[in-house]
């Protein structure tokens, strides 16, 4: 398990959201990582916190499937390009994310205690960052796209708008690495690659969103880097693909 699987499990966990297994599964990855037992006590302060206060009330029949749901759906798109810090700088910042998740789903739990309807605004406040970029690039009046194969088989679409130097991947049948291993996106400019974040591959379709701007013509490359990204600030490998975008 990762440390973004954890996560998961530990915001459900402080939420009273786990199935058994999942509980065994929360319990050994803690005994087996110590080391991430303060981002746990994080988010069982965070849930004790906003409840204070808050008169029980039986939520809307179905709202705990469709928030579980929605949190394990997107980590695989949202981890999925965070941006490539050196390690002195990586740590609370990897956190960031999901600690921003995990928060608005407690209050929309808290909502949904209040009778608000959250069962409806749930799938719109949770919508992965990559899934929205990829809209906004398809409503541009300069939305534009193409395909490549991808070596292990499936296709890779990049998407962007020039007006707007947005640019969304969306990748089917990637395949998964190992923990020590990561997906890291390229804007290659001239001979020059820049870095535009990390992800990691999904089942089925993954869909990842660069980070920073995009000039026109610069190329998008995918490589296989270490966990957290290239420390160097540059590709380690050769790119598994290349699309050009001119």
């Amino acid at each position: 398990m990762n440390e973004a699987e954890f996560a998961e499990l530990a915001a459900g966990h402080s939420l009273g959201a786990l199935s058994r297994s999942d509980e065994q599964r929360y319990d050994a990855a803690l005994a087996a990582h110590p080391e991430w037992a303060d981002s746990a006590r994080d988010d069982e302060a965070t849930a004790a916190l906003l409840s204070e206060g808050v008169v029980e009330v039986a939520p809307p029949a179905g709202i705990r499937g469709e928030l579980l749901a929605q949190i394990a759906h997107t980590p695989q798109e949202q981890p999925f390009a965070s941006p490539v810090l050196p390690a002195s700088a990586r740590g609370g910042a990897d956190r960031h994310p999901r600690r921003l998740l995990f928060t608005l789903a407690a209050c929309l739990i808290l909502v949904a205690g209040l009778g608000i309807a959250a069962s409806m605004v749930i799938p719109q406040l949770l919508r992965p960052a990559a899934v929205v970029a990829l809209e906004n690039i398809e409503s541009a009046p300069d939305a534009a796209q193409r395909t490549v194969d991808v070596p292990s088989g499936g296709t890779a679409t990049a998407h962007w708008s020039a007006a707007s130097g947005e640019a969304v991947l969306v990748v089917k049948g990637l395949q998964r690495l190992d923990e020590a291993k990561t997906y890291e996106l390229w804007f290659v400019r001239g001979e020059t690659p820049v870095s535009a974040g990390v992800f990691s591959a999904a089942d089925g379709t993954t869909t990842a969103e660069l980070k920073g701007r995009m000039h026109a013509g610069d190329a998008i490359a995918v490589t296989v880097e270490q966990a957290g990204g290239s420390v160097t600030g540059a590709p380690t490998s050769e790119p598994i693909l290349v699309i050009p975008t001119a």
